[in-house]
């Protein structure tokens, strides 16, 4: 099962009809399937969220909320920024995985984050991370870097037959050209 690309709407899918718990990262859910078909009982407990009172969809929020490790993007939390950060304010892997691993700090320390996160945005030669588990963006960052005068249509199509294929790793090759019809 791990060898194959799957889209994280199908696990949850087949993890469903399976009666196997659904919730979690794309990987976590695949890693429970995997370990269910080959026959090794597990009991994977709930990832622990420690809720410290915080409700992040309807207090008012303020440059001195704390971050919770039971934090949640919200509308509320969302309008919160756009008025510290300006209308352009989006939420992107980068800024929620920061929110994520900094609990303990101030709504007002993740304005200051965002805002820098931004001004990376204008160096030219930065590059940001992408998470392992964003295959996709992933393959097209490193086919249009080997293609760049390639559509995206011929990326997609790439793409689409290299998902289809049984690698424990999608990801591009320079051959991958050769996998399209024309």
């Amino acid at each position: 099962m791990r060898k194959w690309y799957w889209l994280k709407s199908e696990l949850v899918a087949y993890a469903r009809q399976t009666g196997i718990r659904y919730g979690g990262s794309k990987f976590d859910i695949l890693d429970r399937l995997a370990t269910k078909l080959d026959g090794i009982e597990t009991n994977v407990p709930k990832s622990a969220k420690v809720d410290l009172g915080v409700n992040w969809k309807n207090r008012t929020l303020t440059v001195d909320t704390v971050i919770t490790n039971s934090y949640t993007n919200s509308k509320n939390s969302r309008n919160f920024f756009k008025v510290h950060c300006g209308q352009r304010f989006a939420f992107s892997i980068r800024f929620m995985d920061w929110m994520k691993d900094n609990a303990g700090k101030t709504l007002g320390d993740a304005i200051i984050e965002w805002k820098r996160l931004e001004k990376l945005k204008l160096d030219k030669t930065f590059e940001s991370a992408i998470p392992s588990g964003n295959q996709f963006n992933k393959y097209l960052r490193d086919f249009f870097a080997d293609n760049p005068g390639n559509s995206m249509e011929k990326a997609r199509q790439c793409w689409k037959r290299k998902r289809s294929l049984p690698l424990i790793r999608h990801v591009y090759e320079p051959g991958d050209l050769d996998l399209t019809d024309d």
